[in-house]
């Protein structure tokens, strides 16, 4: 049988599209699959509430560290005496915001230093230079801490800055 050159547009229009199926669905088959996504959500609300209560429990942390940048950080020998108080102050009040009142309004000198000592975390390091700060800044007059070198000065400066950062505080 041999088509005529007539009859080709009338055979192709009596052809019909083929059947297409229909797109795979983007939605899983399975019941699997939302219980993974739904305890997925429930992770991540639950890690992103434990780090919004970190973030507000740690304001004390970030307020003392701003306040600790406000000092200066080589203050000339007429206020080294001030500014070694004022960090010595801060790091009081930064342990009366962590921890009950009765547990460290009290402690001074040598129970103070080694109250500093036991709770610096992963800053044990800084033990010396804040003992040799809360030892002498509470007991000795401006003129001794005037004679402080510079060195010593910035030193329990960069001690107080990582012992606000890294003390740690049972829960």
């Amino acid at each position: 049988m041999s088509l005529t050159h007539s009859a080709a547009p009338a055979t192709l229009a009596t052809l019909a599209d083929l059947a297409v199926p229909p797109p795979p669905s983007w939605l899983p088959q399975t019941i699997g699959w939302p219980i993974a996504g739904g305890v997925l959500l429930l992770a991540l609300a639950w890690s992103g509430w434990r780090a919004w209560r970190r973030y507000r429990a740690n304001r004390y942390r970030r307020e003392a560290l701003a306040e600790l940048a406000a000092l200066p950080r080589d203050p000339d020998p007429a206020h080294r005496a001030a500014a070694l108080r004022a960090m010595a102050a801060l790091l009081k009040r930064t342990a009366l915001a962590a921890w009950p009142r009765a547990q460290v309004a009290g402690l001074a000198g040598g129970g103070w230093a080694e109250f500093l000592r036991a709770h610096a975390g992963r800053a044990e390091d800084v033990a010396p230079q804040l003992a040799a700060l809360v030892q002498d800044a509470e007991y000795r007059g401006d003129a001794a801490l005037a004679q402080w070198p510079d060195t010593q000065v910035r030193a329990v400066a960069a001690a107080c800055r990582r012992w606000i950062a890294e003390h740690h505080v049972p829960v």
